[in-house]
């Protein structure tokens, strides 16, 4: 049997995230599978020197600045056969033209789940203690009485709504099994049977908004989701229900959301809005029943490591022969991230 050939992988992305996504250890692994020239790092492919590279390349590694594969670039790389993309979505990246060719087409998207998983879950259980609002009343009086109970906090027997079992919203349901919470989850593509293999109840989204302590939201944006939660769905909450926002902003209708929170009915915890920013005169930097984070619960940081990681066990794969483990097919894009 003939040898197999090693790709050609050439880097398409910003390059100030290279040694980001691949630190001395995780490159070591990339260089022993493919050929990739470190200093041939492409954010756009309009140079001599890029162009020459995307027609030897049989792997793109796209990241964060790299311009969309459309049929002109695909025309200038006859040999592609794979794109592999450290980031989460694709539907930025890719083209029909990707599709139309064959191209296999690999995201992190796994990888990514796990920090936002893991914000959530410590978002769900701060708020759980009602941490933000004791945090407030805390540094507002500065002063506090030892060994008062607080009554109506506590995580014990609280009732967590889920809206999406995308890959976070099931990592979610996965981190929340060792407590003592009661799950639910709203998702269009979830039956009964699955939803309990994951730890969870399915039941509809007007309920899960009606029932929940806490709400948290990892669907997708999409026609069908766009500002799923409008005014007539937030005034479903009970007072005091938490949501938390980590997926989109565009599925939460804005100023629905801040009039409910101005009356103080509701706490939110917000990564991302819409807009992203908000103005600088919005309301919700001010309100003590609002955490605003600016959409870090994604890799950032020593995070970044586990995407290039994702990425370079994926091209491994692609060496060996092997089909890869997180390929993104053109029908599911509809209804992913």
């Amino acid at each position: 049997m003939p040898e197999r050939r090693r790709p050609t992988a050439l880097f398409a992305m910003s390059p100030e995230h290279l040694p980001r996504l691949f630190p001395p250890d995780v490159r070591a692994r990339l260089d022993a599978s493919a050929d990739a020239d470190p200093t041939a790092v492409a954010d756009n492919f309009d140079t001599p020197r890029s162009r020459e590279a995307l027609s030897a390349a049989s792997v793109l590694i796209t990241g964060w600045g790299c311009p969309p594969l459309d049929a002109s670039v695909l025309e200038t790389a006859p040999r592609l056969r794979a794109v592999l993309h450290t980031g989460g979505s694709v539907k930025g990246l890719v083209s029909p033209a990707c599709w139309e060719r064959g191209l296999a087409i690999s995201s992190a998207a796994d990888a990514n789940a796990v920090p936002v998983a893991e914000y959530t879950l410590a978002m769900i259980l701060l708020a759980g203690k009602d941490t933000f609002a004791l945090r407030e009343r805390y540094g507002a009086e500065r002063h506090f009485t030892l060994g008062l109970i607080h009554g109506g906090i506590g995580n014990r027997g609280r009732r967590v709504g889920v809206i999406g079992a995308s890959r976070i919203g099931r990592r979610v349901l996965e981190l929340l099994r060792p407590f003592d919470v009661e799950a639910v989850l709203c998702d269009p593509y979830t039956d009964d049977a699955t939803a309990a293999r994951l730890g969870a109840r399915r039941t509809g989204l007007e309920e899960l908004l009606g029932t929940c302590d806490t709400v948290s939201v990892h669907a997708p944006e999409t026609p069908e989701t766009l500002r799923m939660l409008n005014a007539e769905r937030l005034a479903l909450m009970r007072d005091g229900t938490v949501l938390i926002n980590t997926a989109r902003g565009a599925l939460v209708d804005t100023p629905a959301l801040t009039r409910e929170l101005l009356t103080g009915r509701l706490t939110a915890v917000l990564d991302v809005t819409e807009p992203e920013p908000l103005p600088a005169d919005s309301p919700l930097f001010e309100l003590p029943n609002v955490v605003l984070t600016p959409h870090i619960a994604g890799s950032h940081g020593n995070e970044l490591h586990r995407l290039g990681l994702s990425v370079v066990q994926e091209l491994e794969r692609l060496s060996a022969g092997q089909p890869l483990a997180h390929r993104v097919h053109a029908p599911d894009l509809h209804r992913v991230a």
